[in-house]
């Protein structure tokens, strides 16, 4: 993000305690986590306002585990680390759903589970593969080795734990029970640490002075510290929602082709149908650019026609949001090198409900702690 001189004219100094930058869902609950937990004063800033980035464009999938099959992140990241991420995502479904109960406003949230469909015989065997390891591991899980949903897909995994939430009134809400000051439409163009006692972080309105600054900008990240380019990348996402209908298409949240394509009923009778980037990628890849992608739209229209026939009625609505991708999958979460007071908890590679409240929660307590993020913890890239 840039600012220009003339933007900056008026700046008021302040001296805080513990800043966290990114209104959405992550730096809201790392507000909750340094405020309620560790008693701190806290100031959260966003260029916008709560929620109005990822955070709320999202699909409100609580789906527990990472953007890869199960047994796939066994092999990449190893065991013990692929059951540590899998606790990490259900530690932070128990946090959202304690948001929820405790919310001072009514935030909607569907306990129907998840169901991850394959679209072709080879990604049926994934799925198999994905059953056993989970089912080795004792989580819960209900492995079909026909099509569930009788609409042309060739196998499916249920997770019966996992839920669909409206995103952006959990943001709202995490933010109002973390009690932290709010200062929205206050872009971040610089931050700098000259001292271990303080930093200097830049912004339109305000230039702060604080022992402590916690970066929660997701995509935007590599734009505030050359750490994050090459290590987290802004990717673009398509949605569209439909008028009511009158039946419900589908009674989970839905994902196939590997996680690419996702769906589900919204909470005033809709059908949600998102994704298509992974035949667009030199497109959707690389960009912090929110619009309409003509040629994802048009895939969603085609697939909505094959999968499901049954919806009828007509779109109402399309969006797009970035995402922050990570290089290898993982959230980044930690201190920054060469900044001992500057923490991040970024890069949720389009999982950030299932990751992100107990990735804040790590990122909290690794800056005012020193203590290790574990598998997440950004010290993997040296």
């Amino acid at each position: 993000m840039t600012v220009s001189h003339w933007q900056t004219t008026e700046q008021t100094h302040r001296e805080i305690d513990f800043l966290v930058v990114g209104a959405g869902l992550v730096g809201s609950a790392a507000a909750f986590f340094a405020r309620q937990a560790h008693d701190r004063d806290v100031v959260i800033t966003d260029a916008r306002d709560v929620g109005l980035g990822a955070s709320g464009r999202n699909a409100g999938f609580m789906i527990s585990g990472l953007d890869i099959y199960y047994h796939r992140a066994i092999e990449e990241y190893g065991h013990d680390a692929a059951r540590e991420l899998w606790s990490l995502s259900n530690r932070s479904m128990e946090l959202w759903r304690e948001f929820i109960r405790n919310s001072p406003f009514d935030v909607p949230l569907d306990n129907s589970g998840s169901m991850l469909l394959a679209e072709s015989e080879a990604e049926a065997k994934e799925l198999e593969l994905a059953a056993a390891a989970l089912t080795a591991d004792k989580i819960a899980i209900e492995y079909y080795d026909k099509d569930p949903l009788r609409r042309g897909f060739y196998a499916g995994i249920e997770q019966p734990l996992d839920a669909g939430v409206q995103p952006y009134l959990l943001a709202k809400s995490v933010m109002t029970q973390s009690g932290a000051e709010l200062i929205p439409n206050n872009e971040l163009y610089r931050i700098e640490q000259h001292d271990d006692d303080a930093v200097q972080v830049y912004t339109r309105q305000f230039v702060f002075t604080a022992r402590h600054v916690l970066l929660c900008t997701n995509a935007w990240s590599p734009t505030i510290d050359p750490f994050f380019v090459g290590k987290v990348i802004p990717t673009r996402a398509q949605c569209l929602v439909t008028e009511p209908l009158d039946h419900v298409p589908v009674p989970y949240c839905g994902y196939s082709d590997y996680g690419y394509m996702y769906y589900r009923s919204t909470f005033d009778g809709r059908f949600l149908l998102g994704g298509g980037r992974q035949h667009y990628k030199c497109e959707e890849d690389n960009t912090t650019e929110d619009r309409l992608n003509p040629n994802v739209q048009a895939f969603l229209d085609r697939y909505l026609a094959r999968y499901f026939p049954d919806v009828t009625a007509p779109v109402a609505h399309r969006w797009s949001g970035i995402m922050g991708f990570s290089v290898d999958g993982l959230p980044l979460v930690g201190i920054l090198p060469g900044k001992s007071r500057v923490g991040c908890a970024v890069g949720f590679t389009g999982h950030g409900l299932a990751m992100g409240a107990a990735s804040a929660e790590r990122a909290v307590d690794a800056l005012l702690n020193r203590v290790s993020a574990g598998a997440v913890d950004i010290t993997r890239f040296g």
